[in-house]
């Protein structure tokens, strides 16, 4: 304390800002599972320690591009097989390679995520 008797805060800088009254509702629930009875308490815990998770979604995007070329292939190979009662072991050759890419791609994508947890 001041000689004065003022009390001196360690947090004196304010900070303000609205949220709707959805918003509202949400941080009261989160509070309540948290187990947190005091807003500012709750609202600068979760700023200060709170895990904020960034998804590349560019990763995503070439998993379905692979995804999508590698259906459009199946569905080919199905339909000349389906004409002609032949399958051709390149045919298969390129779905495999295909299949491995979309893999490496998905165990990429869960290496990332899985980072999150530690």
């Amino acid at each position: 304390m001041k000689s004065d008797d003022r009390v001196v805060r360690s947090r004196n800088i304010g900070l303000s800002f609205r949220v709707t009254e959805e918003e509202r509702k949400m941080i009261k629930e989160r509070m309540k599972t948290a187990g947190i009875k005091n807003m500012r308490a709750f609202i600068v815990n979760q700023v200060l320690t709170g895990r904020i998770i960034h998804i590349e979604l560019d990763s995503v995007n070439e998993m379905v591009r692979l995804l999508s070329n590698a259906t459009n292939n199946i569905n080919q190979i199905a339909k000349r097989t389906n004409e002609t009662g032949n399958i051709y072991a390149v045919e298969i050759e390129e779905l495999r390679k295909h299949y491995d890419e979309l893999w490496t791609q998905a165990k990429e994508i869960l290496r990332r995520l899985s980072a999150f947890g530690k």
